[in-house]
């Protein structure tokens, strides 16, 4: 149940901010957010298990983030979704171009947000009647957890509200790690009605979750301005017990077209 709340202002200095709970089986083997050895470029954390990310930026103001989309089954596929972030973190694609190169058929359900530095795209691959498998999104202050975006999902739907309130307000990024730190249930009549159990439903409706097996492991916030990009998160360990803390803060940097054809 991963929750990404961003405000997306494309005439701005800053066109992308970006609060994100990313919430995992504790067991998960996974690296916190560093520029990656091999990729020094990127900015992201790791999962350990299948070698991709679920969130990161470039040196060169890219931004990608995935939410799984929650499905029935326990069908297996060729590839794993991190990958998707990291390929277009590496990459010089323009984000149209990515979403038609991949082969979705190929992942299990997600949902895909992907920054160029000045346009920004949703993608997914679970189709939702009358909507088209990718847009380019105007401005606006958006929540996307684990069904398409726009679900009327309370964690996503106040949680953006007050990301924008806090945006508006000049707060400091303190607060937007504070936004995300929110263990208040909704109530019952505004769960979503997937079939679960009210009980399910309840205890994953927060924004963030504290439990000993499933639950929120890092908050996030990035901010990517034209010039500089601030990235900070934070770590957390079985029953919400703080981990370490991390914050990032760096130039843009040209991209290099000297190698280009």
């Amino acid at each position: 149940m991963c929750l990404i709340l961003f405000r997306f202002r494309p005439q701005t200095a800053e066109p992308l901010l970006v609060a994100a709970n990313r919430d995992e089986f504790h067991q998960r083997a996974s690296g916190g957010a560093q520029f990656w050895a091999d990729q020094p470029n990127i900015l992201a954390g790791q999962d350990l298990v299948a070698g991709g990310t679920w969130l990161g930026c470039s040196r060169q103001g890219r931004f990608a983030a995935l939410t799984n989309f929650t499905q029935d089954g326990a069908a297996t596929w060729p590839k794993s979704r991190g990958g998707l972030v990291l390929g277009f973190l590496a990459g010089s694609q323009s984000v149209k171009d990515y979403a038609l190169s991949i082969k979705a058929d190929q992942y299990a359900g997600y949902n895909l947000l992907l920054f160029d530095g000045a346009r920004l795209l949703y993608t997914t691959n679970v189709s939702q009647p009358d909507q088209p498998r990718s847009r380019l999104l105007p401005a606006g202050d958006y929540g996307l957890s684990n069904a398409e975006l726009g679900a009327a999902w309370p964690k996503c739907v106040d949680g953006a509200r007050r990301l924008g309130e806090l945006a508006d307000g000049g707060h400091d990024n303190v607060e937007f790690i504070n936004l995300l730190n929110d263990q208040a249930k909704p109530d019952d009549q505004r769960l979503p009605d997937r079939g679960k159990p009210v009980e399910v439903e309840r205890h994953l409706s927060s924004c963030f979750i504290c439990d000993s097996n499933y639950g929120t492991r890092a908050s996030t916030v990035v901010r990517m301005g034209r010039e500089q990009i601030y990235f900070a998160e934070q770590t957390y360990l079985p029953d919400g017990v703080s981990g370490p803390r991390v914050e990032y803060d760096f130039a843009v940097e040209a991209i290099d077209t000297s190698a280009q054809s």
